[in-house]
């Protein structure tokens, strides 16, 4: 690890602590990188925003798509305390930074009492048998919008 890599590393590991002892929520802190400039940055703020979606990873990336005013985070680095979640390895996959840096394991968090591993099995489980009743409705509408989509002629690709 380079002293570079380091000094960002820290920076999420300082929001992780400041974030906990300011009863902001768990012990999770990230933060965006680009050009060696900190363009966003968060901690875990569930129980503060009362929003199980508000992991540190989102924040941070929710902050740099405004600094940066734009959706994707093209030529970026994401330094996060803990090896990302489901959710937020989904949304780090489509804000698409260049790269992601992470410190603690999903096993270390499991040891402290935050366990995804419930998650990464039910991506596994037939829809039918996952423990949240998951049932589809066909309505031909929905495909309608799917399919205006695909025509709009003046969309945003993302």
């Amino acid at each position: 690890m380079s002293p570079r890599e380091m000094k960002f590393m820290q920076a999420a590991i300082d929001l992780s602590r400041q974030g906990m002892h300011e009863g902001q929520g768990g012990p999770f802190g990230c933060i965006i990188v680009k050009n060696d400039v900190i363009v966003g940055k968060g901690c875990n703020c569930v129980t503060t925003y009362n929003d199980p979606t508000a992991h540190a990873e989102i924040v941070a990336i929710r902050d740099a798509c405004k600094s940066l005013n734009h959706f994707q985070l093209t030529d970026c680095e994401l330094y996060t305390s803990c090896e990302p979640c489901p959710m937020c390895l989904g949304a780090i996959y489509w804000a698409r930074p260049s790269v992601m840096y992470f410190a603690n394991t999903r096993k270390d968090a499991t040891a402290i009492g935050f366990d995804d591993s419930f998650i990464y099995d039910e991506l596994n489980v037939p829809i039918r048998e996952r423990a949240i009743q998951t049932i589809r409705l066909e309505i031909p509408d929905a495909l309608k919008v799917f399919e205006e989509w695909a025509q709009k002629p003046n969309k945003t690709v993302y």
